[in-house]
């Protein structure tokens, strides 16, 4: 028979970098991706009975399967130091799901047990369901991209009636259909601590959706509800919006890529006028066009309490985005909108921008892929050099060329809040950087610069150098995918030996070779502020 394994040598093997004076330090250890798979188990098990002080682990994606879920259930049946633990991408199945029950019934410390992307199905799904029953410490429960089906949730369902401690219950993508949905609702109904549901990727569809209705009218606990890709439909929408005038606790409702249209968005809206509860709304990938806008709009106008709303890919146009700029004249409490991926062009830009104007709240406005060109970009600059709120303008993947971007950045140098604007995608080339320089060489409030795949090649590289050298507020600038090669890499060399702002620097994906890549580092040597610099993509050899 071998002889024991040393603690020493077992817990090197388990957390690599470890010794045996370790074990009453180790308060965290991620070990993701770390392959130490079932045959490991019992080291891991050993291991974790003897640190004392061990409050996180993160074990996501090592293949331990059904013996390493066992042993690290009895370990934790003696731990009393363990709060977290992540068991995701293993490939548990029932067996090793059943011994976790057991831990659970027993422990008394862990509050946070991640079990997401796993091979369990009804059966383990039904034993956690009884552990869930006596445990009494357990706050956080993630079951996501398990095959639990129906049955098991009705299991979930019962014990969600008894439990007093559950806070967070995460289901997204487990099968549990419509059924599963209407047993969970009973639980709402009585459940007084869960805090947070999601049930994203479950096609619980429209009776799914007015069983929860109901469970919300009466639930006084629910604050976060996640319900996108459901193929939730306009019908389903009505019955969640009659809710939504009633409950008075959800702040944050999901209800992206789901197929509401003009309808349910109308039925959303005259929720918004009576709801007093909701500050996040997401409707992102629907169909609501300019009917749906409009109505959210009249909501808008009267609504006090949301702050957030995405109303991204839903095939908004013109009179869609003019009710809505309307609506920002006179709404005071929206801080962030999203509008990307619709059909705003500089029509809608222009109405925007008139009320940019006005508006005193918005901080975040998302304007993504919305063929708005320099016409576009000059009528937000214009709205630019008056608003004092907005910080964050995102225009990705636009068609904004050199007059565009010139006039937007021009706005920033007499802006003094906005401190991002992203316009990568868009269509600027070398000249269009020269002109970015200048601006923001006298800037005094940008930080964050943003132009990966703008195609500035070396030409614009140089340029921006020369501005970095005399700005003093840019801390993070990214330049991905810019054709950049060596010259322009030297450049920016000679920048960060004098700048001493700049604390990341993205340069993914650029062609700026060996010659490059050592001026950078030689400027390393003496520059003092720079904590990220990212050269992926980029061929390095090791004697560098």
């Amino acid at each position: 028979m071998a002889a024991p394994e040393p603690d020493s040598n077992r817990i090197s093997s388990v957390f690599p970098g470890r010794t045996q004076s370790d074990k009453s330090t180790i308060v965290e250890a991620d070990q993701k991706c770390n392959p130490i798979r079932s045959d490991r188990a019992q080291a891991l098990s050993k291991t974790l009975e003897t640190i004392l002080t061990l409050e996180t682990l993160n074990l996501n994606g090592n293949s331990i399967r059904d013996d390493g879920a066992k042993a690290v259930s009895e370990a934790l049946k003696m731990n009393s130091t363990l709060i977290t633990l992540t068991l995701s991408g293993n490939f548990i199945g029932d067996a090793g799901a059943q011994a976790l029950s057991d831990a659970l019934m027993i422990n008394s410390t862990s509050k946070r047990l991640s079990l997401s992307d796993n091979s369990m199905g009804d059966n383990g799904a039904q034993v956690l369901s009884e552990a869930l029953k006596i445990n009494s410490t357990l706050t956080n429960l993630d079951l996501s991209d398990n095959s639990i089906g129906e049955n098991a949730v009705r299991g979930l369902s019962e014990a969600l009636k008894i439990n007093s401690t559950l806070i967070t219950l995460t289901l997204s993508n487990t099968s549990i259909g419509g059924n599963g949905t209407k047993a969970l609702s009973g639980a709402l109904k009585i459940n007084t601590n869960l805090t947070t549901l999601d049930l994203r990727g479950n096609s619980i569809r429209d009776e799914g959706v007015q069983a929860l209705s109901e469970a919300l009218k009466i639930n006084s606990n629910l604050t976060t509800l996640d319900l996108s890709y459901n193929s939730i439909g306009d019908n389903a929408t009505r019955a969640l919006s009659e809710a939504l005038k009633v409950n008075s606790t959800l702040t944050t409702l999901d209800l992206s890529d789901n197929t509401i249209e003009e309808i349910g968005a109308r039925a959303v809206s005259e929720a918004l006028k009576i709801n007093t509860t909701l500050t996040t709304l997401d409707l992102r990938g629907n169909s609501i066009g300019d009917g749906g806008a409009r109505a959210l709009s009249e909501s808008l106008r009267i609504n006090s309490t949301l702050t957030t709303l995405d109303l991204s890919y839903n095939s908004i146009e013109s009179s869609g985005i003019q009710a809505l700029s309307a609506a920002l004249e006179a709404n005071s409490t929206l801080t962030s909108l999203s509008l990307g991926v619709n059909s705003i062009e500089n029509h809608g830009s222009q109405t925007l921008s008139a009320a940019l104007k006005i508006n005193s709240t918005l901080t975040t406005l998302d304007l993504r892929s919305n063929l708005i060109t320099n016409d576009g970009a000059r009528a937000l600059s214009k709205a630019l050099k008056t608003n004092s709120t907005l910080t964050s303008l995102d225009l990705w993947g636009n068609l904004i060329e050199f007059e565009g971007a010139l006039a937007l950045f021009l706005a920033r140098m007499v802006n003094p809040t906005l401190i991002a604007i992203n316009l990568e995608y868009n269509q600027i080339k070398g000249r269009t950087a020269l002109a970015l320089s200048e601006a923001f060489m006298i800037n005094s409030t940008l930080a964050t610069l943003d132009l990966r795949g703008d195609s500035i090649g070396d030409s614009g590289a140089q340029v921006l150098s020369e501005a970095i050298k005399l700005n003093s507020t840019l801390t993070a600038l990214d330049l991905r995918g810019n054709s950049i090669g060596s010259n322009g890499a030297q450049a920016l060399s000679e920048a960060l030996k004098i700048n001493s702002t700049l604390t990341t620097l993205d340069l993914r994906d650029n062609l700026i070779g060996e010659d490059g890549a050592r001026a950078l580092f030689e400027a390393l040597k003496t520059n003092s502020t720079l904590t990220t610099l990212d050269l992926y993509g980029i061929s390095i050899k090791d004697s560098l």
